[in-house]
């Protein structure tokens, strides 16, 4: 498809700066944030032998560098010794609120709030992000390799925080600042299509792991209307009923048999895990409905004869805020 006529990468990635990204000063805060959080367990954990928690690790979109500026929150892994632990999930959330408040007593009760297989500390300065900690079970394995509650199931499944993060390391290495953007940029068209029916489901790792596949079957990445129209086209052609996995971390003759679940989108750090394994029918052709409207409107964007049209289109795409001017 011939590149659009008015909104071109160069608009896109001014637009980005401007409204999608989170600013680089920022991010430097949040991670600044997590490396205080993480040396302060560090200090408890070495003032405190035999303590439960073992370590903090940056997760997520800040420490992955695809965050988006309206991002309210942060992630944080906290690895607890499995044995430690309590086998209810509702039982290890208020069991890792209890540690945490030994960690950050300078906190008060209402600043840990539990949530669904999280902890979050909410914090009541300006500058400050919310973080939800997220405990990984763990029996010392490498590469921190260890026990994840999924949020979506409830199931137990294997990850490792270090390795997702060298997976998206191994793209943005190719491309290294057009990957994460044209995550960004789908991130925050997912954003809007949820804010105008809460019931789509499209979550952003999804987002990731489908954009890392259409990256690594030859889409260069450096024009981001050329990307994200891969995007749109390889979800509508496939209809989301094409398996996606990797072999980052394992070989092709290790992926599992086919589940005949809805969506299929493995995890590349474990392949056993289908990160779209709760998604029904209705959420699958609700997300290819909306790429084939996306599809649509950038196409109208590209042959559009006149600038009001074309940024109009990209509206539907990019919401509201989107100006079309560099």
């Amino acid at each position: 498809m011939t590149i659009a006529r008015y909104v071109q990468h160069e608009v896109l990635a001014k637009f980005a700066q401007d409204h999608v990204n989170l600013s680089p000063q920022r991010a430097r805060e949040y991670r600044e944030q997590g490396n205080r959080m993480r040396d302060k367990l560090e200090k408890h954990i070495a003032a405190h032998p035999g303590y439960a928690l073992v370590k903090m690790l940056n997760a997520g979109s800040v420490a992955k560098g695809t965050a988006l500026a309206t991002i309210g929150d942060m992630d944080l892994a906290v690895y607890v010794k499995r044995a430690a632990v309590p086998e209810g999930d509702e039982e290890l959330v208020e069991w890792l609120r209890d540690r945490l408040r030994e960690c950050y007593p300078q906190l008060d009760d209402d600043q840990f709030e539990l949530r669904d297989h999280c902890v979050q500390l909410r914090f009541r300065s300006h500058n400050l992000v919310d973080v939800d900690v997220v405990p990984v079970l763990y029996d010392g394995e490498p590469d921190n390799v260890g026990c994840l509650i999924v949020r979506d199931t409830g199931e137990r499944v294997i990850t490792s925080v270090s390795r997702h993060l060298d997976f998206i390391r191994a793209r943005k290495g190719v491309s290294p600042s057009d990957f994460a953007q044209v995550i960004r940029l789908l991130k925050w068209w997912a954003g809007e299509l949820k804010d105008r029916d809460p019931s789509f489901r499209f979550k952003s790792f999804m987002i990731e792991l489908i954009c890392a596949h259409v990256h690594d079957i030859g889409t260069d990445f450096a024009d981001y209307v050329e990307a994200m129209e891969a995007f749109f086209t390889y979800i509508v052609t496939t209809g989301l009923e094409e398996r996606i996995a990797f072999t980052d971390f394992c070989s092709a003759s290790d992926l599992p048999a086919l589940t005949g679940a809805e969506i299929e989108i493995l995890d590349p750090v474990n392949p056993e895990n289908n990160v779209a394994a709760s998604y029904t029918r209705t959420h699958r052709e609700m997300i290819v409905t909306a790429a084939a409207e996306a599809h649509d409107a950038l196409a109208d964007a590209a042959y559009a004869t006149t600038k009001g049209r074309s940024v109009e289109d990209w509206r539907d795409i990019l919401g509201p805020t989107f100006a079309g001017a560099v």
